[in-house]
């Protein structure tokens, strides 16, 4: 598996779409891939020579040279299909003016983040959606609460700004999945005249692969845009699962909640979805056993996270998501598009 992005001046993207899906098909390479004018974010899956081809052909092309991938073994395929999509942004915030290949932040890699966000001087953002947060973030952080990437520049104006104005902070430092997303926030802030912006290269996957558990300031565990749902410090699959109704997280307790029904519902959406809809669940469900019964897959049993659009919007695929900007490679994360 391997998750990457990279912020760069991009053309000809019809024609690459079409060489890329030629080129992965054959190779039995899965996943999803964004393109567009400010870059490419992804995240594939297959065998190691079929992941390697893909890697191989968009190094090849102007700016791209340097892409980092965050390389990593599955037991199982963790797709379904290949995506490969035009679109305004490999991430969307819907600011078309901000260009991370020109201007971003500070990059802070993971050995030297905990003596940024430890100051009490430093203003720390946690970029991710609220569900993301809630499941795990490093203690500290704000958490803006937005749904998607594109309220982020409404909160920066509603919230971050008076917030700074009032703390006056030395630093602000922000953090992100693979590092896609707090790596074009930091484009934006600095384009509003925001000073001393930082952010996590590689994001919190990077981290947590480099950073001791023992020596950690994480709490909790990392939503990832997959089947996996979320890591553990150890980036294995944690004990959260998604609602196959709404796609958010939940805990194992969250199974245990009345609302609760497999497929279904949970306490998140029960009150979301109209009885016509909650059949055309329970029947989709119904489906899936029937399928894992027979010992087949079911393209219905994994839903994608929140919404399609968040997924692709937010950092790519797959717990996934990578690097970096402009002339500048960010390292790897892990995990953004739903893909994920």
């Amino acid at each position: 598996m391997a998750a990457f992005y990279r912020f760069c001046a991009m053309e000809q993207l019809p024609a690459l779409r079409r060489e890329l899906l030629e080129l992965a098909q054959p190779l039995q390479v899965l996943g999803t891939i964004l393109l567009a004018s400010e870059g490419v974010n992804g995240t594939i899956s297959g065998p190691s020579a079929g992941v390697r081809a893909v890697l191989q052909r968009l190094r090849r092309c102007p700016g791209l040279e340097p892409l980092e991938a965050k390389l990593s073994r599955a037991p199982l395929q963790a797709f379904h299909r290949l995506k490969v999509r035009l679109k305004r942004e490999i991430v969307s915030m819907g600011c078309p003016s901000v260009k991370p290949a020109e201007q971003v932040g500070t990059y802070v890699p993971p050995q030297q983040w905990d003596h940024l966000i430890s100051d009490p001087d430093t203003l720390v953002i946690d970029t991710r959606n609220a569900y993301e947060v809630a499941i795990g973030t490093f203690a500290g952080a704000i958490d803006p609460g937005t749904a998607n990437f594109r309220e982020f520049p409404d909160w920066v104006e509603r919230e971050l700004r008076p917030l700074v104005a009032d703390r006056q902070p030395k630093a602000i430092a922000m953090f992100c999945t693979g590092g896609i997303r707090c790596e074009k926030a930091s484009a934006y802030l600095l384009q509003q005249g925001f000073s001393d912006v930082h952010h996590l290269q590689g994001g919190i996957l990077r981290y947590l692969e480099e950073i001791p558990e023992s020596a950690s300031s994480w709490r909790g565990e990392c939503f990832v845009f997959d089947q996996r749902v979320a890591l553990n410090h150890r980036l294995e699959p944690g004990s959260h699962r998604l609602c196959h109704a709404c796609g958010l997280p939940l805990a194992p307790a969250d199974l245990t909640h009345p609302a609760y029904r497999e497929g279904v519902s949970c306490h998140h959406c029960v009150d979301r979805f109209s009885d016509a809809d909650r059949a055309r669940f329970a029947e989709r469900q119904r489906q899936i056993v029937r399928a894992r019964q027979r010992g087949q897959a079911h393209v219905g049993a994994t839903m994608p996270s929140p919404t399609q659009a968040d997924a692709e919007g937010d950092e790519a695929a797959v717990g996934s998501t990578f690097p970096a900007a402009a002339g500048r490679s960010a390292g790897m994360a892990g995990a953004e598009v739903p893909e994920p």
